[in-house]
């Protein structure tokens, strides 16, 4: 994964085409080549480049990975306080809270907003189950509400549904 130092290398470079293309562009319109215009537009797609670059080395761009946790997919989002993903159904109770953490960091945004009170993220995690051939049941296995207002939230309520458990398929059993 690309860390903030290589954003800073890759700005450095990009920096110093952007200068060569800004040289050739002026040398262009002095000796009235034919593709000065051109250059013109390479010039500015370089400035833009670099910005682009420059903005990606000031910002952390990390993720943290939760060992145990299995893939999940998000199935609804409000954008604010409520979010729901979904699990396979071969999972056990510690798949499943390292998933929850997962997900809590994953989810995580500046960008959510709490409402009326309540400054709590909640991720609810659920699966579909099949008790009898042509009906689909979701089963929610267990939820963690994070706080809004911070990335690091030591204070996270996890739940997990132990009585639930017991509904899912068995290993080998074709349901």
């Amino acid at each position: 994964m690309l860390t903030t130092s290589d954003f800073l290398q890759y700005t450095q470079w990009s920096g110093i085409a952007t200068l060569v293309f800004a040289a050739l562009t002026l040398l262009g319109f002095i000796l009235k080549w034919g593709i000065r215009f051109r250059l013109v537009g390479t010039t500015g797609l370089m400035l833009v480049l670099t910005g682009g670059l420059f903005a990606l080395s000031l910002a952390p761009l990390s993720r943290i990975v939760i060992p145990g946790a299995v893939r999940y997919s998000l199935v609804y989002d409000n954008g604010g306080t409520q979010t729901v993903i979904t699990i396979p159904p071969q999972i056990s109770p510690s798949q499943l809270e390292s998933t929850l953490r997962q997900a809590a960091s994953d989810l995580y945004s500046y960008g959510r907003f709490g409402t009326q009170g309540n400054n709590q993220l909640t991720i609810r995690a659920r699966t579909v189950i099949h008790p009898e051939p042509g009906v689909s049941v979701p089963l929610y296995l267990g939820q963690v509400r994070r706080s809004l207002a911070s990335r690091e939230d030591a204070q996270m309520e996890l739940e997990i549904y132990q009585e639930k458990f017991a509904l899912l398929p068995k290993e080998g059993a074709g349901g």
